[in-house]
């Protein structure tokens, strides 16, 4: 019994290291193949960089000027062509529209994510093209559909939109944003992808994230439309305060989150067919008329 045992004991030991071996090459292999993957990410030439002249942004008051732009993603599909739209300094714009009519692409051409193709997009006057991304994007507040958080403490989290933000200024933020549950809670872990936290939570820090550097254009993309109505009526009691002395480009499909805004912008096919003040619009009897009717309806129904 005892050679039996110890010759068992023994294949045990030659046979173990064997499949350690097995299972770390195919580790190796899976991260060989990713390795490659992000390195050829990391080595894709950029579309969107600084012109050698490029000088910085100084304080931006907003003012933010289309002029005869064209872009598209395929050039056989065109987003825009034309296109034309002045927003003053301060002004809050909310765009409605179907899916896939070009309201994320506005969005996404001011924080200069792309270029356009043709034409030139001012902001204060200067073409933003002979201006340096991160004196840019340094003044400018997004929030996305999704939010994204990352491994740390709610603090970490909030301050990484200016790291060296004082315990202060996030308390002052928080306030801003309906958010002051959260001061108490600065030190605790939101885990991975915010993972301890519900979507309306994550919500909260990425807009206090977005206004703790006071950014003179802020941009919210379907903000609100992946949480609870309970939070989502918080959020609207403070985005009145949040939009004071900045430049808003709202998206929104929840049409009554966007009555207060100065300007309401119909888009249809990359163009503007209306354009004006919630109640300018519902006289006129139009697409957002009948858009904000209907939808009221079903909100009714359901």
């Amino acid at each position: 019994v005892g050679t039996l045992i110890a010759a068992l004991d023994y294949a045990n030991k030659i046979f173990l290291p064997i499949i350690d071996i097995s299972m770390f090459y195919a580790r190796a292999q899976g991260s060989l193949s990713a390795g490659e993957r992000i390195f050829s990410l990391i080595d894709e030439a950029l579309d969107v960089k600084d012109a050698d002249t490029a000088t910085d942004f100084e304080s931006i008051k907003g003012a933010i000027q289309f002029e005869q732009v064209d872009f598209y993603y395929n050039k056989d599909q065109a987003i825009m062509k034309d296109f034309n739209l002045s927003i003053k300094a301060g002004e809050s714009i909310a765009l409605v529209g179907a899916t896939g009519e070009g309201k994320s692409t506005i969005a996404n051409l001011v924080a200069r994510f792309y270029e356009p193709k043709a034409g030139s997009l001012k902001i204060d006057g200067f073409d933003y093209k002979t201006k340096t991304l991160k004196s840019l994007r340094k003044q400018l507040g997004m929030v996305l559909q999704t939010p994204h958080l990352f491994m740390g403490t709610i603090r970490d989290n909030i301050r990484y939109a200016k790291k060296d933000a004082s315990d202060a200024e996030i308390i002052a933020t928080l306030n801003l944003v309906g958010a002051n549950h959260f001061i108490a809670r600065l030190e605790e872990e939101v885990g991975e992808e915010g993972e301890n936290l519900s979507m309306g939570e994550k919500q909260l820090i990425s807009f206090a994230r977005a206004i703790l550097p006071n950014p003179k254009i802020l941009i919210m993309d379907e903000a609100t439309s992946s949480i609870d109505t309970i939070t989502e009526a918080k959020i609207q009691q403070s985005i009145q305060q949040m939009l004071e002395n900045r430049t808003a480009i709202i998206i929104a499909h929840r049409l009554s989150t966007i009555k207060n805004c100065d300007r309401i912008l119909v888009i249809q096919k990359g163009n503007i067919i209306e354009d004006g003040s919630h109640q300018a619009l519902m006289q006129k009897k139009g697409t957002y008329y009948n858009l904000y009717t209907k939808q009221l309806r079903a909100e009714m129904v359901s």
